[in-house]
C-alpha cells in the first residue's frame, strides 16, 4: 500500500515554515483505538470483486478493486466485474449517482454505530464525510449532491457528531481532498500513477474543497481531520483558501486538534499506514488502518475467510500499540446503518478484552530498547502504570494457548535492566493466566 508522508509538491508551493505546528497531541497518543466508518452511496450496491483474487495483477487491480467504496470508479471501467454485475442487476443507463435516491438509512443508524464503537473500547470515531464519489453526508452549501437533499434527507454527520460527543468520545472526520468524481470529468482510474495524475489542481476546485473543509471545521470542530490521497496543488500556496490557513482555522477551533499525513505538503500530523504490517517499534507515532475484511465499505460477498475475528483483532491492536501506533479499525455498515454480525462480534470481543486489560493499552508508550526494536516472536511490550500509579512493563503474549514464553538472553537482560523480574538469572519466562483468550498480559513493576 502507498505511504503518503514523503509525497508532496509542487516544489514552489508553501514551505514547511508556512504551516502551524502539527505535533501529535497526547490525547491521541493515549487513545490507542479508533473506529473508522465507511458509509455512503457505495453501501447500497455493497459489492467488490473478492471471491477469487488469484488472477489479480498490477495491470487489472483497479478493474478488480477490492474496496467496495471504490464502486463509482470500478463500475466505469469497461469489462470490469463490477460493471458487468451492475448492468445485470440495475440495467444499462442506471448510474452510480442514481443510488443517491435509493439510500434510506434507519433513523437511529449513527447512534447505533457509535454505540458499537464505544463498546469496542474505541476512544475516537472517524466517519466519512465525503468519499471520492463526491457525495456529502452533511448539509453542504457547496453542492446539492448531499444526504440532506437526496435519499437520506438528513445531515448524517450532524447525527454522528452528536452521538460521538454524547458517548464521551473524540470526533474525527474523513474527507476526500484530492478526488471528487462528481465534480470532475476524468476517465476512471486504472493505476497508481493515475491515482495522483487524474485529479483537479485548478484554483476553482481548490476553493471548492476549501469551502467544504471549512464547513466541517466550523460546524463540527473535529478533533481529527483525516484527509485522503492529496490536496489540489492550487491550494498549497498562500491566500485565504490555502491549506496552511485551513490548518490554522482548525487549530483555532480545536487547539489540541490533529491532522493526518495525506495532504501532499511538506508537513504532516500523524503518519498513516493502510493494510501494512509494521515490523519494528517506530520513533514517530503512526496510525495503522484497515477494514475488518478486505474492504472499508460494506461488501456483501465478504465472509469469515476474508475477515479478522476477535482474537486476530486483539492481537493486531497489541502489535500496533507496542510499536508506537494507534489502530483505526474500520466498520462498513450496510446501507441501513446496521453492522454485519461478522464485524460486530469481532469488535465486541475486543471491547471485552480491553475491559480486562485496557491498562496495558490505553495511555501506554512503546518500550524503546535495541533488544526489542524488532519484538521477539509472540511477545509485545508497552510501558505504563498500574492502578496505583506505579510504572510498569506490560508483556503482551500474543498466543496464550501456546503456554509460557521463554525469552532469549538479550531480551532477558534488557527486562532485568528496568523491571523487577522474579527470576535472578538465565532466560526470563513469561506465563499466561490459564484460560486467557486473545492476548495474555504479564505485568512487571519497574525498578
Amino acid at each position: 500500500m502507498i505511504s503518503f508522508d514523503d509525497r508532496h509538491g509542487p516544489e514552489d508551493a508553501a514551505p514547511p515554515a508556512a504551516y502551524p505546528d502539527l505535533s501529535v497531541p497526547d490525547w491521541y497518543r493515549d487513545a490507542k483505538l479508533g473506529v473508522f466508518v465507511h458509509w455512503g452511496l457505495y453501501s447500497v450496491p455493497a459489492w467488490a470483486d473478492v471471491l477469487d483474487r488469484s488472477d489479480v495483477t498490477a495491470q487489472n487491480a483497479y478493474a478488480r478493486h477490492q474496496y467496495a467504496e471504490w464502486y463509482a470508479n470500478t463500475v466505469r471501467i469497461a469489462g470490469s466485474p463490477t460493471r458487468e454485475r451492475h448492468e445485470r442487476l440495475y440495467g444499462v443507463g442506471y448510474s452510480y449517482e442514481d443510488f443517491a435516491d435509493d439510500w434510506h438509512p434507519a433513523p437511529d443508524a449513527a447512534a447505533g454505530i457509535v454505540d458499537l464503537a464505544r463498546r469496542a473500547g474505541a476512544r475516537y470515531v472517524v466517519p466519512t464525510t465525503k468519499h471520492h464519489d463526491g457525495f456529502c453526508l452533511w448539509d453542504s452549501a457547496t453542492t446539492p449532491f448531499t444526504a440532506v437533499r437526496r435519499g437520506p434527507g438528513r445531515d448524517l454527520i450532524a447525527e454522528f457528531a452528536s452521538s460521538v460527543r454524547e458517548a464521551g468520545l473524540r470526533l474525527g472526520l474523513y474527507y476526500s481532498g484530492a478526488h471528487d468524481w462528481h465534480a470532475s470529468e476524468f476517465p476512471p482510474l486504472t493505476s497508481n500513477d493515475e491515482l495522483f495524475a487524474l485529479r483537479r489542481n485548478d484554483p476553482e476546485f481548490a476553493g471548492f474543497v476549501a469551502a467544504q473543509l471549512r464547513e466541517l471545521i466550523e460546524r463540527f470542530a473535529p478533533d481529527l481531520l483525516w484527509n485522503d490521497i492529496d490536496w489540489p496543488d492550487a491550494g498549497k500556496y498562500g491566500g485565504p483558501d490555502s491549506l496552511q490557513e485551513l490548518f490554522r482555522a482548525h487549530l483555532a477551533a480545536v487547539p489540541d486538534g490533529l491532522v493526518d499525513d495525506r495532504w501532499g505538503v511538506p508537513v504532516h500530523g500523524v503518519l498513516t499506514r493502510e493494510y501494512q504490517d509494521i515490523a519494528e517499534v517506530q520513533e514517530e507515532p503512526f496510525e495503522s488502518t484497515r477494514g475488518l475484511g478486505l474492504s472499508f465499505g460494506f461488501n456483501a460477498d465478504e465472509s469469515a475467510e476474508h475477515a479478522l475475528d476477535g482474537t486476530a483483532l486483539i492481537r493486531l491492536l497489541a502489535d500496533v500499540v507496542s510499536k508506537n501506533g494507534n489502530l483505526l479499525i474500520n466498520v462498513g455498515p450496510r446501507a441501513d446503518g446496521s453492522i454485519p454480525a461478522l464485524q460486530a462480534r469481532a469488535l465486541e470481543e475486543l471491547g471485552e478484552w480491553l475491559g480486562r486489560h485496557g491498562a496495558a493499552i490505553y495511555g501506554t508508550r512503546p518500550w524503546f530498547h535495541d533488544a526489542v526494536r524488532v519484538p521477539p516472536e509472540g511477545v509485545r511490550f508497552t510501558l505504563g502504570n498500574d492502578a496505583d500509579g506505579h510504572a510498569v512493563l506490560h508483556a503482551l503474549l500474543l498466543d496464550p494457548t501456546a503456554g509460557p514464553v521463554t525469552l532469549d538472553d538479550q531480551v532477558s537482560v534488557a527486562i532485568r535492566e528496568i523491571a523487577r523480574e522474579p527470576g535472578r538469572d538465565g532466560p526470563v519466562s513469561l506465563t499466561p493466566d490459564p484460560g486467557e483468550r486473545g492476548v495474555a498480559v504479564v505485568t512487571l513493576p519497574l525498578r
